[in-house]
């Protein structure tokens, strides 16, 4: 039996500025094309998703939230991950009080990091990314799925 794994990601919302922190991925073995992403990634085993979600963030973005601090506020269902190993849940978390300043820390993966408008999000961006950005912007559900009953490609592109 398959377990599911788990990721998280986190919107960092300037609600003054109405901005997003936002990610350009460079293209590699799992994307074809560079795309905009929020920062995240994948829980380690034993982690708690909100200290994993502090600790991308931080990682990714030099922005510093407490777990405690951060609210969750939507979960994807993916059916087939970006790497082919089956299927993950995204719970997705947001902040919107921080210190630090946002910087790229991780140069080889990522071409950008940068604050983004909320009302014209950058494209392409990876449809889970855009899915719980424009639910949270929106107020809308806090569940998503991607991939449940149609072909999309796990890393499949908004925009």
């Amino acid at each position: 039996m398959q377990s599911l794994r788990q990721a998280v990601c986190v919107i960092v919302h300037d609600e003054k500025a109405a901005k997003v922190a936002t990610i350009r991925y460079a293209n590699d073995s799992w994307s074809s094309t560079p795309a905009y992403t929020i920062p995240g990634g994948k829980v380690e085993e034993g982690e708690r998703l909100d200290e994993a979600a502090a600790r991308e963030l931080v990682e990714e973005t030099g922005l510093v939230v407490a777990p405690d601090e951060l609210r969750l506020v939507h979960t994807v269902q993916v059916r087939q991950s970006w790497d082919g190993k089956g299927p993950f849940l995204l719970s997705v978390f947001a902040a919107t009080g921080w210190q630090g300043a946002l910087v790229n820390r991780e140069p080889d993966k990522h071409l950008a990091v940068l604050w983004s408008d909320t009302d014209a999000l950058p494209t392409p961006m990876f449809a889970t990314a855009h899915a719980a950005l424009t639910s949270y912007l929106g107020g809308g559900r806090g569940f998503s799925t991607h991939g449940w009953g149609t072909a999309e490609d796990p890393c499949s592109l908004v925009g």
